[in-house]
């Protein structure tokens, strides 16, 4: 793999649950064993488990927004990068078992959530097993049928201890995920787009309005405008040294960050260095024949005045690489491209080119 090509641009948590830390890597969590309380040797435990990563407190501390498939994508990358790893999660999601959870029991919406515990598993016998089994589920003629396992965990875990991010820790202690997993506001909260069609423009709510009504979405916002914030993202990203944003679905996945605004003030406040990783592809529905540089200046549309420090782009998807630098240098960062694709030409992130590039670029800009 080449190295990435990086273009100047510019001048030059809240308290933590017993025995979880306040942040990832602030103490290991409790083993696999200790949590079960087994005395003998579990699955994946033991000097053949093979765990891909930095040992605990090591590398930089690194927030990561976003919510599904993009955020998998970038968090299975950073785990391997660095042990200060948290994420800050979407909770928009209406639609499949979160959508049914969410309008049954007004819980926020743990889907999300469950990928990106998922994506924090670790590569031994143990974390294989668990992501596993989070991420499955159920097929069958009666109610259970689309229901993932971790959907149903999560929520019980929040039914037990009356604490979002309790349970959410909870769960990444069985897990042994490599990282803190919070969601960026403590109630479920509906996306409204604004969508361009033949030159009319309607305001459609919710996310799956979102991705499938026709035309071209200009706009996001939330509702309720002004949620109430996870107290522990906003310290997460005021104590980061690196900010990621993106990959992922640009309307309903990365830009509802920023219209929270406690933790938009936060974005902006944190000494933290701001990554944008740009998709591989357009997301159907809401990004059709965006550019790389259309992304931008969408997201500059949404939160004028944030600084963006790097901008990661892979190179087989840029056409023109001068519209982009433009893009990069008007929001006052530098462009890195690099090979971060699948060597098998579909339009998702390869796991360790992404991380090498990651770790590169944490290291050149300590």
């Amino acid at each position: 793999m080449s190295g990435p090509e990086i273009g100047r641009a510019a001048e030059d948590g809240g308290p933590g649950q017993p025995g979880v830390g306040a942040r990832a890597g602030a103490g290991r969590p409790a083993s696999a064993r200790e949590l079960a309380g087994i005395g003998g040797p579990v699955p994946g435990e033991g000097s053949s488990a093979r765990v891909e990563g930095p040992p605990p407190g090591e590398g930089p501390r690194v927030v990561a927004l976003g919510g599904g498939h993009g955020l998998y994508a970038s968090l299975s990358a950073l785990r391997r990068v660095t042990s200060e790893l948290t994420a800050v999660v979407t909770v928009a999601d209406d639609g499949g078992s979160s959508g049914r959870l969410r309008r049954e029991l007004g819980v926020v919406p743990p889907g999300d959530l469950r990928m990106a515990l998922a994506a924090l598993c670790g590569d031994d016998e143990w974390g294989r097993t668990w992501s596993e089994v989070v991420q499955h589920r159920f097929r069958s003629e009666g109610e259970l049928h689309g229901h993932a396992v971790g959907n149903l965990l999560i929520v019980a875990l929040w039914e037990k201890l009356g604490d979002t991010v309790a349970g959410l820790d909870w769960l990444g202690r069985l897990l042994g995920a490599h990282g803190r997993v919070l969601p960026m506001s403590s109630v479920p909260l509906d996306i409204a787009a604004e969508v361009e069609l033949d030159g009319e423009v309607s305001t459609v709510r919710g996310q799956v309005a979102c991705a499938l009504t026709p035309g071209r979405v200009r706009a996001i916002s939330l509702v309720p405008e002004d949620p109430p914030v996870c107290p522990e993202a906003v310290q997460a990203v005021l104590d980061a040294d690196w900010v990621i944003l993106g990959p992922g679905s640009w309307f309903t996945s990365v830009l509802p960050h920023l219209k929270v605004p406690r933790l938009a003030e936060a974005l902006h406040a944190t000494r933290a260095r701001r990554l944008v990783a740009l998709n591989l592809a357009p997301q159907p529905g809401e990004t059709d024949d965006f550019s790389p540089q259309q992304h931008l200046e969408v997201l500059r549309g949404h939160a004028p005045s944030l600084p963006i420090d790097v901008v990661l782009a892979d190179t087989g998807v840029v056409d023109d690489r001068e519209e982009l630098h433009k893009a990069v240098v008007e929001l006052g960062g530098e462009l890195v491209l690099a090979d971060v694709a699948a060597p098998d030409g579909s339009p998702r992130h390869d796991t360790r080119r992404l991380a090498s590039v990651l770790g590169e670029i944490f290291h050149k800009k300590r």
